[in-house]
């Protein structure tokens, strides 16, 4: 049994939410290049020099790349034989992303109640913390910040089996050509198939961890994610919304099984600002 002190989660935490929102992945970074190369909108190639350069500011003098600094979504995968000492764990992590937040200059985004009492916590807590329990003893952390723009253009729906592939396809496209440019694209679409009605949005958001460019390991949802992506770019949103050939960077998809009467899909939509880090304890 391999001990842990909460400690030491609270600081990783952290260190996360600080870098997730200063530095931008390299999967985007490149993904910033190689859409300024397909990209035949004028506006829309300016838009992609425009994002490096906001990135590269950022990054070097670690301010926040964009002014949402998001919902601090953490994604815990622990090893069933690590025993964490000195506190309580879900404590730890929500005081590292008070400290984060607050010592890294980040925006506070969250109220203390959805409908009521919509006052500001004041530190961007609490976050929304999903656990894994998996063999060995290593704790591996995910941190993304989600801004609110992308993450109000999600959809939901629970569809018949009858529908099959085209359905979804009709879905997902469906919700990003409603989405517009809300989302602030070139955005990565994450989507789930199967499982519940809450498992399928976890799915989704789980998708969007994964770097630009990796395809699903099953060939038929890899073959769907390229034709989901393919469609999407055709719709004219563009760079920014200002059109163009660019609209989305990469669709992943993370699928789980199902009941025989269910075929549920969730779509959650990241801006271009894909923000998310992680760390192995």
């Amino acid at each position: 049994m391999r001990e842990i002190h909460v400690d030491k989660v609270k600081e990783a935490v952290k260190k996360l939410c600080m870098e997730a929102n200063y530095f931008l992945p390299e999967d985007v970074l490149k993904a910033f290049e190689e859409g300024k190369k397909k990209e035949i909108s004028p506006v829309g190639k300016n838009v992609f020099d425009i994002l490096k350069e906001n990135a590269k500011i950022a990054a070097s003098v670690e301010i926040p790349y964009c002014q949402d600094t998001g919902f601090a979504v953490i994604f815990m995968e622990i090893g069933q034989e690590i025993k964490f000492v000195g506190g309580d764990l879900e404590e730890a992590i929500n005081k590292g992303v008070a400290e984060g937040y607050t010592e890294g200059y980040l925006r506070k985004s969250i109220v203390s109640d959805p409908l009521f009492d919509r006052k500001n916590t004041g530190n961007n807590t609490p976050a929304v913390i999903h656990y894994k329990i998996v063999p060995g003893d290593k704790l591996k952390i995910a941190m993304a910040a989600k801004g609110g723009g992308s993450e109000n253009m999600s959809r939901l729906a629970m569809l018949k089996p009858a529908d099959g592939i085209e359905g979804i396809k009709k879905f997902v496209i469906e919700t990003v050509s409603k989405a517009g440019p809300n989302p602030c694209p070139p955005i990565t679409v994450g989507v789930g198939i199967g499982g519940t009605f809450e498992k399928v949005a976890f799915l989704a958001k789980k998708a969007l961890l994964r770097p630009i460019g990796h395809r699903n390991p099953d060939p038929r949802y890899a073959k769907l994610e390229e034709e989901l992506l393919e469609e999407i770019n055709k719709l004219g949103i563009g760079p920014s919304g200002f059109g163009g050939k660019v609209t989305a960077l990469d669709v992943k998809i993370e699928w789980y099984p199902c009941h025989i009467a269910s075929l549920p899909v969730a779509v959650n939509i990241q801006c271009h600002a894909s923000r998310h880090k992680e760390i192995e304890l």
